[in-house]
């Protein structure tokens, strides 16, 4: 297939990231448009990848540490999330003023 397809569809779901990035006030949503950003990153390497060099393995490499990133930071995320609801009842993200003085 084309680059230029690729490449529009890694647009499309990172504009769909920010927008529920930016919109949402559920921190559920919030992660999942960061994971939606990160595969649009991943997305983007593999297609560059395989455009310019198909036989070297450098984006599918570099997808490889953005995966183990994500895995990562859902992890954290989703841990910071239950211990803010465990004590506030809520996953508002305007609720979220544990750090305040």
């Amino acid at each position: 297939m084309q680059l230029q397809y690729f490449l529009l569809l890694a647009a499309a779901l990172f504009c769909i990231g920010i927008y529920g990035l930016v919109t949402s006030r559920n921190a559920i949503r919030v992660l999942m448009s960061i994971e939606l950003l990160l595969n649009s990153v991943n997305l983007n390497l593999m297609a560059f990848s395989n455009s310019l060099d198909p036989s070297a393995v450098k984006g599918q490499v570099f997808t490889v540490f953005v995966i183990a990133i994500a895995a990562a930071e859902a992890a954290v995320g989703l841990a910071i999330v239950l211990s803010i609801y465990r004590n506030r009842d809520t996953v508002d993200m305007e609720q979220f003023n544990l750090l305040k003085w």
